[in-house]
């Protein structure tokens, strides 16, 4: 280890600069939608079954709901335009604009050059939970999905088949006829749902820890954009022990979809794509 220089204190003392301040980011208008929700019509549901994935269809204007049923589990969700694959939910830059964690009133920013919200949670059961003592926080936007190949490199074994990523894929390779591999490309970096997580102080490492979540406990979204989803019930159950297991005790996850009466949502109208002008070169 280098030996620190004389002024190391005074460099560590620097105070920090949020990068991106979020006075001007446009707000969503949680009243009205909470205001639409009462009295809202269920159109349909899907139970996705424990170590697998399902897709949805969910249009603008409409609720989504992704609920613990039976017991304690996790999810990773992505989201797409469901009538456009390429514009799919942007992680990264939704971390840097709300933070590791989502909660309510916080917004799924899809990619560019869209850069738009495609998806606002407006009820989360779980918001109660805040900071732990380890620094766990509930559904974060820093894992990027368990996946077959990481398995294969960290075990140095056969890839194990029943990672997020590889439900993720079969199930929109389900959903939209695609071959399996042409799925593959689609699928990105995900909201872990009801996934309670943060980082080592002294290492930096990336944790999970039991989820809080309980049956009966639920995440809501507002959909502003027509949205096609894939949701899988991540095969660490609620992630207390191991990311991808075959031993961990799993659970299913229901979604359920509704929409609000006739006139509820007067005068809304689904965000446009990002204002800015890419003929002055990226």
């Amino acid at each position: 280890m280098a030996n620190p220089p004389a002024d190391a204190d005074a460099r560590r003392a620097v105070p920090p600069v949020i990068c991106y301040p979020d006075d001007t980011l446009p707000a969503p208008d949680l009243a009205l939608y909470r205001a639409a929700r009462p009295g809202a019509e269920k159109l349909g549901e899907v139970i996705v079954p424990p170590r697998e994935g399902r897709c949805f269809r969910v249009a603008a204007g409409q609720f989504l709901r992704i609920a613990s049923v039976e017991g304690p589990q996790v999810g990773d969700l992505n989201l797409w335009n469901a009538g456009d694959l390429s514009e799919r939910f942007y992680s990264g830059k939704t971390r840097a604009l709300h933070g590791t964690h989502l909660t309510t009133g916080d917004r799924m920013w899809s990619a560019f050059p869209h850069l738009r919200p495609m998806a606002t949670i407006v009820e989360d059961t779980l918001a109660w939970y805040g900071t732990d003592d380890f620094g766990g926080r509930v559904h974060d936007v820093i894992g990027t999905r368990c996946d077959p190949y990481t398995h294969a490199l960290l075990s140095g074994g056969d890839a194990y088949h029943h990672c997020c990523h590889s439900n993720l894929t079969r199930a929109l390779a389900g959903e939209t006829g695609m071959a399996v591999t042409e799925a593959e490309g689609h699928v990105h970096d995900v909201l872990n749902v009801f996934m309670c997580t943060g980082f080592i102080p002294d290492t930096g490492q990336y944790f999970m820890k039991a989820s809080p979540v309980r049956p009966g406990d639920y995440l809501e979204f507002f959909a502003e954009i027509d949205l096609l989803g894939a949701l899988s019930a991540c095969p660490g159950g609620d992630c207390s022990a191991e990311h991808s297991s075959d031993a961990a005790r799993c659970h299913p996850l229901l979604v359920e979809v509704f929409a609000p009466r006739t006139g509820a949502l007067e005068g809304w109208r689904p965000p446009a794509p990002n204002p800015y002008d890419r003929s002055h070169g990226t």
